[in-house]
């Protein structure tokens, strides 16, 4: 059985976390991979508390599992939902989209595990002088929001940076990824993309069929021009908003055209008007499968080519 320090951090079985995905992350899904020996992370997004919190209380009725709770920092809520978290006593929080430094002291002083998402070696020292129990290393290739260094060499030099446990992240989808995350010093890997394209998800199915029928370029990155580059699949909104882009429109009509977008896509499966932020392992995902069958297949894959395939590589003498 393939067990990595993260297992014994976080209480889990498989090392691996599910991405904490706005709109998409929901109790369903959370439940589900928790249940399924990983560790399923409620997405916030940027809901109120009284949202957070019923779905931590949907969680627990459908599991006894840890679970986490995803914070993107540029939420007005941040303050509000950190309070929720800390009240209800969630085992672990992620964090993204920022620097969390001022809260983790007091989510450690309430027990709680933090393990912030970073794109860059800097701020991955930083966090880990401040006491994150350990980092999300995420690569360019991961849907919705980006940094710009592809996870191949940005895992390394984090692990390389700081001295607590790193997950990888951006680009993986299958057991192949495990292994290559592994190799590269982490302890586990983070995957979003790829947990949309299960049974459990209530994201709506043609974001689903969508990402199944994706190939290695169909995904693109706007947002540059507000220095919040997303990653999606090209679809007409992207091109759309591409275009506002070219023709210097201004911030205020570029958030307003994009107000909404990804609710349009998750939930009303809206192909021309929703943002379906994915990464570009969208070209890895072929079907969609219960996220019990969907774990053990990457578990499986991983420990193959970790104890038979890439040792025979290895010629003595």
């Amino acid at each position: 059985m393939l067990r990595t320090p993260l297992c014994e951090l976080l209480g889990i079985k498989h090392p691996i976390i599910q991405g904490g995905m706005a709109w998409v992350a929901t109790a369903e899904l959370v439940s589900a991979v928790s249940e399924a020996g990983g560790l399923g992370v409620l997405g916030s997004g940027n809901a109120p508390p009284d949202y957070v919190r019923e779905q931590i209380h949907l969680i627990r009725e459908r599991t006894s599992k840890p679970f986490g709770v995803n914070l993107p920092l540029f939420s007005p809520y941040a303050d509000e939902v950190i309070k929720v978290c800390i009240e209800e006593k969630v085992p672990v929080v992620t964090t993204g989209g920022g620097n969390p430094a001022p809260y983790i002291g007091p989510l450690k002083e309430a027990g709680i595990i933090v393990i912030p998402v970073v794109a860059s070696v800097a701020l991955a020292k930083r966090l880990g002088r401040m006491g994150a129990d350990a980092l999300i290393a995420e690569g360019m290739e991961s849907g919705g929001h980006i940094g710009d260094v592809a996870t191949l060499p940005l895992v390394p030099q984090v692990v390389d940076a700081v001295k607590v446990p790193v997950i990888a992240a951006g680009g993986i989808a299958d057991g192949r990824g495990l292994a290559a995350a592994l190799a590269l010093g982490a302890v586990g890997i983070q995957m979003g993309t790829r947990f949309i394209c299960t049974e459990e998800c209530i994201a709506h199915p043609v974001y689903k069929q969508h990402i199944v029928k994706a190939h290695d370029r169909a995904t693109m990155v706007t947002g540059y021009s507000l220095g919040h580059p997303v990653r999606a699949l090209k679809n007409p909104m992207v091109h759309r908003f591409q275009e506002l882009e070219k023709m210097g429109a201004s911030e205020e009509e570029i958030i307003e055209f994009g107000t909404g977008a990804l609710r349009k896509a998750v939930l009303e499966g809206d192909w021309e008007n929703g943002s379906f932020m994915a990464g570009q392992s969208a070209g890895l995902v072929h079907d969609i499968v219960p996220v019990k069958e969907l774990l053990e297949r990457i578990v499986a894959e991983a420990e193959e080519l970790l104890v038979n395939k890439l040792p025979a590589y290895v010629v003595k003498g």
